[in-house]
């Protein structure tokens, strides 16, 4: 396909949509290449710009990292004086693909002919995400789908109207701190983005011109804003240069482009005070590091003395040559955490508090403080210590060391910015910035969490507690599976336990371990397709979502699933970025996890294979906690099945949190 310009001809060819799916007439939703000084493409709603890819650098559009080479598709871009334009071709022609432009989602898919499946296959998407939205952060403000909120400004300008940015309305943009005059002005590098808008640009495409001599142009003329190559391939080549406010800038964690904006000497000078204490800060970090650690050798092969004569400290000093996990001095997280401020506290369960802190190197933790009053005691506080010591894996949460002094038991973690997953899923506004393929990873991310505890560990671990407030995410919305205190090891070829204490949370317990107290991996893999589904819907498995009956979401997805209408359980901040194969798939693996019987449950590796594999799979069998009672309504010249069945929940008495 080709899309561009016949310069000779004055001719555009666009790719522009139908009205609708049955009306063919043009519509208003075009994808065209524009000619700005430095041509772009952009898709258009009418005359109003919704989604830009970034200009051409020689290696890739300057928003898709994603184009590199590859033995599937080839690239082309062509800018001379008789043309302009931009084709794609398989290497392989006996491909087949189509690319599909839909004014009803506003969306660009890509789908793939595939051969086996007799069918086509979406291949990519566009807008790929929500900061793909033609700025979305106003002017001199930049988007990152990694960042909660996800807009901010470029370093040296604030917001032009900080109560409605709080609100999080970014539509104004951003203002510079200090007003530029010409005088002793300079540039700060700014990395990992796509480059702004070209419409106001001047563009010099000569090959020896490097980046000092398209600095020293842009410097010359005061009405420059930013600079950068044009080519950023090899050395890099070419001179782009921005006149105005810089428009629809993301930010791309990997290969996006440097962008070398204005600064007055105001700025500059702040910035070379920060880049100096920056220097002095790793000087004195490393040697305050090497002493830190001189000291934790000193105590590691020391007996440490214990603090108080209680029972819990005996069990603890018992336990400690078998944690193989620093221990931290209580007087290092007092100044971590501002001695346990509110200002601090990050989050509050069952087992006290949670604080952010940042030890003296500059890393950020999360410092789990067990309450005086929790039901978490030493047994489970060691537990959970010797638990996480002894496993490491990308999807679970790492444990850094931990303390107990003066009745104080302190778990410390890495810190996870984004906090844990229930904060997003089940917040209308927050939950927009998960879109479908962001939940399908972390759908993917938690089973490989679970499968390693289950199958890959040195112990065989059944967390028993695992729920969307146990999951975690990192800067790049990576799942982590956290909180390890209920959690059983299992040795050898044993693969079920009892107990007479029941603990963990309602709703996510399997039927056999709620009623009789029987637990193996199978109960995690209940716990794990509740998660699944509240991760789709967006809603919580404890509400009832039918006023007369007791419908929870588990058999709220049964009911719909049997009247082959599962789609309508999605929630609706992921209808438009959703692939219905890919949802449809989860919902029906969602439901193999929560099947009555624990034999009839899947393992996790068993679920891994089915989330990235076309395999066909069972049909579930209905799910634990479930008595079913058609109910008929009836008038008075017909009766007919509501899609909503009665629902019962039948339970023992439980521990629960």
């Amino acid at each position: 396909m080709k899309l561009g310009w016949d310069l000779k001809r004055n001719l555009s060819k666009c790719l522009k949509a139908w009205k609708s799916d049955d009306d063919p007439t043009p519509g208003n939703f075009t994808w065209c290449v524009v000619l700005n000084p430095y041509p772009d493409i952009y898709m258009m709603k009418g005359e109003k710009k919704y989604h830009r890819l970034g200009p051409w650098n020689g290696l890739r559009f300057s928003g898709m990292p994603e184009m590199k080479p590859n033995p599937v598709f080839s690239y082309k871009f062509v800018y001379n004086k008789e043309e302009v334009y931009y084709s794609w071709s398989f290497n392989d022609s006996s491909l087949i693909s189509t690319v599909v432009l839909n004014q009803t989602s506003y969306q660009r898919p890509r789908y793939v002919w595939s051969k086996a499946e007799e069918s086509w296959m979406l291949y990519s998407r566009m807008p790929g995400d929500y900061c793909d939205l033609y700025s979305l952060c106003g002017v001199n403000g930049y988007c990152s789908s990694t960042n909660s909120p996800i807009c901010e400004c470029l370093n040296g300008f604030k917001p032009n109207f900080p109560e409605k940015w709080n609100s999080m309305d970014w539509s104004d943009g951003c203002v510079r701190n200090h007003q530029l005059n010409c005088i002793n002005e300079g540039f700060v590098s700014v990395p990992n983005l796509k480059i702004p808008d070209t419409k106001n640009t001047s563009v010099d495409h000569d090959e020896s011109i490097g980046l000092e001599q398209c600095r020293a142009k842009c410097l010359k003329i005061c009405s420059c804003m930013a600079y950068t190559n044009t080519n950023i391939s090899g050395a890099g080549s070419g001179c782009v240069m921005w006149f105005g406010d810089l428009i629809d800038i993301k930010f791309i964690p990997l290969g996006g482009q440097v962008l070398y904006i204005r600064m007055p000497a105001s700025e500059l000078d702040d910035e070379h005070r920060r880049n100096l204490r920056k220097k002095v800060l790793i000087v004195v970090f490393a040697a305050l590091g090497m002493l830190l650690l001189a000291i934790y050798f000193f105590y590691r092969f020391r007996r440490r003395s214990v603090v108080g004569t209680s029972k819990s400290e005996g069990d603890y000093e018992r336990h400690e040559n078998d944690m193989d996990l620093p221990l931290l001095n209580l007087s290092t997280i007092i100044i971590a955490t501002d001695n346990f401020s509110e200002k601090n506290k990050i989050g509050e369960g069952g087992f006290g508090a949670v604080y952010l802190g940042k030890l003296g190197s500059g890393l950020e933790i999360a410092v789990k403080r067990l309450s005086q009053s929790s039901k978490q005691g030493m047994r489970e506080f060691i537990n959970e210590v010797k638990l996480i010591a002894n496993v490491q894996h990308r999807n679970l949460v790492k444990l850094i060391g931990c303390c107990i002094q003066r009745h104080e038991k302190l778990l410390v973690y890495e810190y996870m910015s984004n906090g844990s997953l229930d904060y997003f899923i089940f917040d209308h506004t927050r939950s927009q910035l998960l879109d479908w393929p962001k939940r399908f990873h972390i759908i993917c991310g938690i089973a490989r969490g679970l499968m390693y505890l289950h199958q890959d560990s040195r112990l065989r671990i059944i967390h028993r507690d695992l729920k969307t407030s146990n999951v975690l995410l990192d800067d790049t919305m990576n799942p982590k599976i956290s909180d390890f205190g209920m959690a059983r090891t299992f040795g050898g070829n044993q693969i079920e336990g009892n107990t007479n204490i029941i603990v963990g949370t309602y709703g996510y317990m399997a039927p056999e371990y709620a009623i009789d107290g029987q637990f193996s991996v199978k109960s995690d893999v209940f716990s794990f397709g509740v998660l699944i589904l509240e991760i789709i819907c967006g809603k919580k498995n404890r509400v009832r979502y039918r006023a007369k009956q007791t419908l929870n979401l588990v058999a709220y997805a049964w009911t719909f699933w049997k009247h082959e209408r599962a789609l309508q359980i999605i929630d609706s901040n992921i209808e438009d970025s959703s692939i219905v194969s890919e949802v449809s798939r989860c919902i029906h693996v969602a439901l193999l996890c929560v099947q009555q019987y624990p034999e009839d449950r899947p393992t996790m590796a068993d679920v891994i294979l089915m989330l990235g594999s076309e395999m066909s799979l069972d049909e579930p069998k209905e799910p634990g906690f479930i008595k079913r009672r058609e109910s008929i309504e009836a008038n008075s010249s017909s009766s007919r099945k509501d899609i909503s069945s009665n629902y019962e929940l039948t339970i023992t008495s439980l521990s629960v949190r």
